[in-house]
C-alpha cells in the first residue's frame, strides 16, 4: 500500500529541508526523500549571503548557524612561496539598520544541512534516505511516486529539489535552457593541509605553464580547508589523494605531503541554465533542478533557500488555510525571473564583471509588478518602498520588527495611522509612528518577509485578505 502525504519533497539539500522545516511548522504533512544514504558530506555552497540569514532567523537556527561558522578571512596573494598582496573577496559593505546581517557568512554547506535536519527533526518533520525516485504519474488529485526500493508514495503535492541533473524535471519533459560560463573544468575539495595558517583565503594566481589557478580557503568551525583549482579545457581530473597532492604542490610552495586527508571531492564545469518552468501541474522544481549557476558570488544555495521559503508558505496556505490553489501559480511568476536575474549575475561575477557586494546580498531582490503585490498609494518617491519589496527591519515601539515577523504568519504595519479592525485572527498587528523606510501607511506583509499590499488607508485590504486566503 502506497503510503499518503500532502507534500513529497525529492532531495534532502537545502532546498528541501527549507521547504520541509517551512512546511512542519505549518502543520502541513511533508515527507524528504533523499537517494542517498546520508546527507551531503561536503562544503560546496560554503556562502550564506545576508537575505539568506534572516530566512534562518525566522526559522530559528541563527544562533547555530552564526556559532558554527565565521567570516569570510581577507585573500593572501602567493607568489614562489611568498605573500605578496592581499586580495578583497568582497566589495566594502556596512551594516544597516534594516538587515542584522550585514554580510556573508561562511558555513560548509555540509553543516548548514546538518543544522537545518535538526530542526527539521526538531519540528516533527521525516526524511526518509535510500529512496530514489524512478517515476511518478499524477492526476487531478494527486501525484503517485515510484522507488527503487520501498514502498510507493501518494502526494497532493511534489516538490523537486534532487540537483541539477533532476530526475523529476527530466520525467516531466521540462528543459532547461543554458550556456557553459567557462569551459576548462574546476576541482573543488575539502582536505587537511599543514603548512597554511587559517587567517586568510590563500590564492595562488595561474602560472606561464598554462595551469589554472588555486585557491585554499579555511573552513569557518571546522579544522578542515577547501581547496577549488581550475584545470585547461580537455583536463581529466583527478580526484584522488594522490591527484589533489599533485595540484596543491605544483601550484603552490607545499609539498604534496603537507596534504594529510583528502575528505570529499568533485568536479564540475560552471554553468548556467534555467528550467523552461517551474511548475508542471501538481510538481514543482526548486533549487539546482529550476536554476544552475557558477559557484562565483554564492548566489546557487542562496538561491535555493529562497524558492523553498517563497513556495512554503503558499502551499501551507492552500492546504491548511483555505487560500485558493491559484496561489501557486505565483511560485513560477515570483521565482522564475528571480532566478533568471541571479543567474546573469553569478555568470558575470565569475567572469570578472561585477564584483561580490551588495548586488549579491539578495538584499534588494523582490517581485514588484508581479500580482501577489498590490500598492494602492500614488505619489511615491523613485526610492520609496513598495508592495513587492523586502519589509526591512526596524525597531518602533521597542518592537523590533524582525521579532515580529518570526513565525508562519502575516503582519500588518499600521504606522502613523490605526490599524483596520477585522483583518483577520492570524494576523500579527503591528502600530507605531511613522518609521523610515516605510513612512506612513498600511503594510501588509507575507509570511516570507515581503511587502504584499501597501496603502494610506484601509481601501483594498479586505478585499486583497479575502482573495488570498488571509483568515
Amino acid at each position: 500500500m502506497a503510503e499518503h502525504v500532502e507534500v513529497l519533497i525529492v532531495g534532502a539539500g537545502p532546498t528541501g529541508l527549507t521547504l520541509g522545516i517551512d512546511l512542519a511548522r505549518r502543520g502541513v504533512d511533508a515527507l524528504v526523500v533523499e537517494k542517498a544514504d546520508a546527507l551531503f558530506p561536503g562544503s560546496r555552497g560554503k556562502g550564506l549571503q545576508p537575505r539568506t540569514m534572516e530566512v534562518f532567523d525566522d526559522f530559528g537556527v541563527i544562533d547555530e548557524i552564526l556559532a558554527k561558522g565565521g567570516t569570510y578571512p581577507t585573500g593572501a596573494v602567493w607568489q614562489d612561496g611568498r605573500k605578496v598582496g592581499e586580495h578583497q573577496m568582497f566589495e566594502p559593505s556596512e551594516t544597516v539598520p534594516d538587515s542584522p546581517y550585514g554580510r556573508p557568512w561562511m558555513v560548509p554547506q555540509w553543516r548548514t544541512q546538518e543544522i537545518l535536519f535538526g530542526r527539521l527533526t526538531e519540528l516533527g518533520g521525516k526524511v526518509a534516505f535510500g529512496r530514489e525516485v524512478t517515476g511518478f504519474a499524477q492526476d487531478g488529485a494527486g501525484v503517485s511516486v515510484e522507488f527503487a526500493s520501498g514502498a510507493a508514495v501518494r502526494a497532493r503535492y511534489v516538490v523537486a529539489g534532487d540537483g541539477g541533473r533532476s530526475v523529476v524535471r527530466r520525467t516531466l519533459g521540462i528543459g532547461m535552457t543554458g550556456e557553459t560560463v567557462d569551459p576548462n573544468p574546476m576541482l573543488v575539495a575539502d582536505v587537511r593541509i599543514t603548512g597554511l595558517d587559517r587567517d586568510s583565503v590563500h590564492v595562488f594566481p595561474p602560472r606561464a605553464d598554462g595551469d589554472g589557478f588555486l585557491a585554499v580557503f579555511p573552513l569557518a568551525g571546522t579544522e578542515d580547508f577547501q581547496v577549488i583549482a581550475q584545470y585547461p579545457d580537455g583536463t581529466d581530473v583527478d580526484l584522488s589523494l594522490d591527484g589533489v597532492r599533485k595540484t596543491v604542490a605544483d601550484r603552490s610552495h607545499l609539498a604534496p605531503e603537507d596534504v594529510t586527508e583528502l575528505r570529499w571531492a568533485s568536479n564540475f564545469r560552471p554553468r548556467a541554465a534555467l528550467a523552461d518552468r517551474f511548475r508542471a501541474g501538481r510538481v514543482f522544481l526548486a533549487g539546482d533542478a529550476a536554476h544552475v549557476h557558477s559557484p562565483a558570488g554564492g548566489q546557487g544555495l542562496n538561491t535555493s533557500v529562497q524558492d523553498a521559503y517563497n513556495l512554503g508558505w503558499k502551499l501551507g496556505a492552500v492546504l491548511r488555510e483555505g487560500a485558493p490553489e491559484s496561489l501557486l501559480d505565483t511560485y513560477e511568476e515570483e521565482r522564475l525571473p528571480n532566478a533568471a536575474d541571479m543567474l546573469g549575475l553569478s555568470t558575470r561575477v565569475h567572469r570578472g564583471e561585477v564584483r561580490r557586494g551588495r548586488a549579491t546580498q539578495q538584499l534588494g531582490l523582490g517581485y514588484r509588478d508581479r500580482s501577489l503585490s498590490v500598492e494602492t498609494r500614488g505619489d511615491l518617491t523613485e526610492d520609496a518602498l513598495r508592495a513587492g519589496d523586502r519589509a526591512p527591519d526596524r525597531t518602533i515601539d521597542g518592537v523590533r520588527l524582525f521579532d515580529a515577523f518570526r513565525g508562519p504568519h502575516w503582519t500588518l504595519l499600521a504606522l502613523g495611522t490605526k490599524a483596520p479592525a477585522g483583518v483577520g485572527e492570524s494576523v500579527r498587528v503591528v502600530e507605531g509612528p511613522a518609521t523610515e523606510p516605510y513612512g506612513t501607511g498600511l503594510f501588509l506583509v507575507r509570511p516570507d518577509g515581503y511587502v504584499g499590499w501597501a496603502g494610506a488607508t484601509e481601501d483594498g485590504l479586505a478585499e486583497y485578505a479575502e482573495r488570498h486566503g488571509i483568515r
